[in-house]
């Protein structure tokens, strides 16, 4: 019996590449998927039935399931974000990491961190000025998961790892699929941040439009730098001295 060491025809069609419009309709479906929201909601269903509850009895927030929330949905889009990339024969160093030095990229960030904060000190006090009635939640529900101490320091390890990590990691993912098959990086940057600021209407109009504006900051930053990395160390620095300012100074 003999072994034929070719057995597909030579001349065997190479697979078609998707049409733009397959490639689009790909996109969408993948930022979907990526979004936050079918992981949260399915993460949020299975919470529910182990027995935590998103609300204490008194109506505020369960520190407990926004923990295993954060975190759990943390995990799960950076698994499904590497396994999308990987799918497409991709590099996740390139969409991450990009191709300048990580210490100089965190440097960076380090140096962004004021800046974020310069932003958000006009911002608030602009729109307190002249918009006042978006100051709509007088207190914001996340900021008494911070109550105590020890509350504190695990708020700001879900900051830093669901906020600064995963928010960072989702946002190139995203912006990416903008770039390439859904109007170009700067549609991405508007969308994306108009999306991010709505991810906080719990906290009020005026912390849409401020996250909403640092989101587009942060985004601005990787798409010149082509790195996660210092958009990154910004957003976690920014979250963790906000938490460390709640938990020391109160509202």
């Amino acid at each position: 019996m003999s072994f034929d060491p070719h057995p597909f025809p030579a001349d065997r069609p190479a697979p078609r590449e998707p049409s733009a419009a397959q490639q689009r309709t790909i996109a969408v479906a993948e930022i979907l998927i990526c979004s936050s929201v079918p992981t949260q909601v399915a993460l949020g269903a299975l919470l529910h039935l182990a027995g935590l509850s998103a609300t204490e009895p008194g109506g505020a927030l369960s520190f407990d399931f926004v923990l295993a929330l954060s975190i759990g949905d943390t995990l799960a889009l950076v698994a499904l974000m590497v396994l999308l990339t990987r799918a497409h024969g991709e590099s996740i160093a390139a969409l991450w990491l990009g191709p300048r030095p990580v210490r100089r990229e965190v440097a960076l960030g380090v140096l962004l961190i004021p800046v974020a904060f310069a932003m958000v000190v006009v911002v608030l006090n602009v729109l307190r000025a002249f918009a006042p009635g978006l100051h709509n939640v007088p207190t914001n529900p996340l900021e008494q998961l911070a109550g105590t101490p020890g509350k504190a320091v695990a708020f700001a390890v879900v900051a830093i790892v669901a906020g600064g990590v995963r928010e960072e990691l989702q946002r190139a993912f995203l912006l990416q699929r903008f770039e390439r098959h859904l109007g170009g990086a700067a549609v991405g940057v508007i969308v994306l941040s108009l999306a991010f600021g709505l991810g906080h209407l719990v906290q009020g109009w005026d912390a849409v439009v401020t996250t909403g504006l640092l989101g587009a900051f942060w985004a601005i930053v990787y798409v010149r730098r082509r790195s996660s990395i210092a958009p990154l160390v910004s957003h976690s620095g920014f979250n963790t001295l906000e938490v460390l300012r709640v938990a020391t100074l109160g509202q």
